[in-house]
């Protein structure tokens, strides 16, 4: 059972939040703060397992409030604002919610509490993901959290890797090869030097002039899979 208390300016949002917690077996609500200052007091108080907790308080950032906390309590992070996505995850975030958020994505949340992985949601740098799996990318003044079952593919740049969801295609600062090591080998596929597409966004094959398969993406993106690669490619989809 975790004791947990909500941090949260919004009268609304603590009453949502709230009902939605009744519904949640195994967490117990035991105290509400509006601000910081009144956080401080219930967490000596009641000494929580676990915060609720927003970033922008009226007496300051919540982020800022969790590194004064000795032993911090595990968090999940309840906001309307992407940008703090990764600080949230470099300190040990259960999981990041952006309002508004379902009952369905709340119990996700916290299901996270009762596996033994609860370190972070968001996947370290050796780990395998999963569809499930969401990581924080930032590309000049635009910042996304983005789960892996929206990437249609992944392109190398260089040191550099591009990464195509939703009509976006950021750069994030990681080879092909380093993402490769952490995909799914079931949903991801190498198609040449240059490219991984997921499968499962892969709408049409054609054979092309070099020997090779032709890829007709979602998106209308079309990827040529390499003469080496091509065998394998026919390998996964053969009867």
């Amino acid at each position: 059972m975790y004791k947990a208390i909500i941090v949260e300016d919004s009268r609304l949002a603590r009453l949502e939040l709230k009902s939605q917690l009744a519904q949640i077996a195994n967490i117990t609500l035991v105290a509400e703060a509006e601000n910081i200052e009144q956080a401080n007091q219930l967490v000596a108080q009641h000494k929580p397992d676990l915060l609720f907790l927003d970033i922008n308080l009226p007496d300051g950032n919540g982020l800022d409030f969790l590194a004064t906390l000795t032993p911090a309590p595990k968090v999940i992070f309840t906001t309307a604002f992407e940008q703090y996505a990764l600080q949230a995850f470099e300190q040990n975030a259960v999981d990041y919610l952006l309002k508004p958020f379902t009952l369905e994505r709340l119990q996700a949340a916290c299901s996270k509490l009762f596996t033994d992985d609860v370190e972070s949601s968001a996947p370290k740098d050796n780990e395998l993901m999963t569809l499930d799996s969401r990581f924080f990318v930032k590309d000049g003044q635009k910042c996304w959290l983005i789960q892996l079952a929206q990437v249609e593919q992944f392109q190398a740049m260089s040191n550099y890797t591009q990464v195509y969801f939703d009509q976006q295609k950021p750069l994030v600062y990681r080879t092909l090869a380093q993402i490769e090591t952490r995909l799914p080998q079931d949903k991801f596929f190498r198609v040449n030097r240059s490219h991984i597409v997921q499968l499962s966004y892969v709408n049409n094959v054609a054979l092309c002039a070099s020997g090779g398969l032709e890829l007709t993406l979602k998106s209308g993106a079309v990827v040529e899979v390499s003469r080496r690669q091509t065998s394998q490619f026919k390998a996964i989809f053969s009867l």
